[in-house]
């Protein structure tokens, strides 16, 4: 059966009528960098006012060669397409009716929550995966504050695979039945076998988060000490599912900062198809005086110079070694960057004492620091990327991150006619 949104129904509550036809949407590029899968935002409602679609009508999108390029409708009204634009150049891309490609609209992204592994939120696309942490884990004691990365090799979806083999409760089962019986060589060959922390062919999550903020996780700063966000509370709320782009909200636990007894932290998260970095928007509300907010990627011993800070272009990076670096799993990559300003970058390090009883053996943390005013949104970019798919080295990470800060403090223009 054709896939088709419900047009007909939301241009019935439309009362404008503007001309029909096709729209011209014009893509212009500021920078001297080509920009390559980066989404644009149309107006949904002024795409449905002007082509007045039908249930059985298709809206398509062509670029300038008259191939028609994958869409998506998000559920801040948005219709949201890929581009290609070169440096200093403009591209024109146009929307109509027609019939779609349906093999275009593959999903890309995709996310959920996972009961089952504690309440994870997990999510991907075709580039890497990451997970948070949820209440059940945060009930049974275990404290892990940040982002966790899942790396890729595959553009393919991968993530409900991983949990499903690792969570069936028959190899479970008979894992636990091997070690009764005292074959626990045999039950570790069989664990190694489902497991997500070994590398089957797709990659694996080899990332230690702990009771730090993990891979890009923000949080207040109080007299400079981080307040450390725990697990989300209540239901998280997936907003978009693809095949472009994934969204979810999540809400955190109220929490005291200085004088204000009932802070409430609200997370919208956001992952596109081709991106390594996640826009997150934090609001704060309850906080009435401005406070410091940082986004941190924690340092672990094993590689603790290896971090980058520009805060003036608006970005740090760290190379991770895993959680084991003699198993072979490569480094890690991580970024942070800030389309506003970033007021400080700065290795920040624990005490010995700290690092042993608080914070899981980690070093410290790399942070990028801004103010937060209250009643605004605070918007960040962070994420990860993998020497065995897409980097050979670090320094081609810190070129992804740091042309990644320029497009981001400099969009792409879109004019709709």
């Amino acid at each position: 059966m054709k896939k088709t949104f419900s047009f007909l129904a939301a241009a019935l509550m439309l009362a404008a009528c503007g001309k029909q036809g096709p729209l011209q949407v014009t893509v212009t590029n500021p920078l001297d960098i080509d920009r390559k899968g980066e989404l644009v935002e149309v107006c949904m409602n002024k795409v449905i006012d002007q082509l007045k679609p039908s249930d059985t009508t298709d809206v398509i999108v062509l670029n300038e060669a008259g191939e028609q390029v994958p869409y998506q409708q998000t559920h801040d009204g948005k219709l949201i397409f890929p581009v290609e634009v070169a440096a200093g150049a403009s591209a024109v891309y146009t929307i109509q009716t027609g019939v779609k490609q349906e093999e275009l609209f593959e999903m890309a992204v995709f996310g959920k929550k996972y009961p089952e592994r504690v309440d994870d939120v997990a999510w991907e696309n075709d580039r890497t995966a990451y997970r948070t942490y949820g209440p059940a884990l945060q009930a049974n004691g275990e404290r892990a504050f940040g982002y966790d990365v899942w790396l890729k090799r595959v553009p393919e979806l991968v993530v409900e695979d991983r949990y499903e083999m690792e969570l069936n409760p028959a190899t479970k089962a008979q894992i636990d039945s091997l070690r009764r019986v005292g074959k626990g060589n045999e039950a570790n060959a069989l664990y190694q076998s489902v497991s997500y922390h070994v590398d089957h062919g797709n990659g694996l999550d080899c990332y230690k988060v702990g009771p730090t903020l993990g891979g890009g996780a923000a949080a207040l700063l109080v007299d400079d000490a981080i307040v450390y966000p725990y697990c989300y509370v209540g239901e998280p709320e997936i907003l978009d599912n693809g095949p472009l782009r994934f969204t979810v909200k999540l809400n955190y636990a109220p929490t005291a900062i200085k004088g204000d007894s009932a802070v409430v932290e609200t997370r919208i998260i956001s992952l596109d198809k081709g991106s390594q970095m996640n826009k997150t928007v934090i609001t704060y509300s309850g906080l009435t005086v401005a406070t410091p907010v940082a986004a941190g990627i924690v340092i672990h011993p094993e590689n603790a110079e290896a971090y980058t800070t520009d805060a003036d272009n608006g970005f740090i990076t760290y190379t991770d070694l895993s959680d084991n670096v003699n198993n072979g799993n490569g480094e890690i990559y991580l970024g942070v960057v800030f389309p506003g300003e970033m007021k400080e970058a700065k290795p920040v390090l624990f005490t010995e004492e700290e690092s042993k009883t608080l914070r899981g053996g980690a070093s410290g943390h790399v942070l990028a620091v801004t103010e937060y005013q209250p009643a605004t949104e605070f918007t960040y970019y962070w994420g990860s990327g993998w020497n065995k798919y897409g980097f050979a080295d670090a320094a081609a990470w810190n070129t992804y991150v740091s042309e990644f800060a320029q497009k981001v403090r400099n969009p792409l223009t879109v004019k709709v006619n």
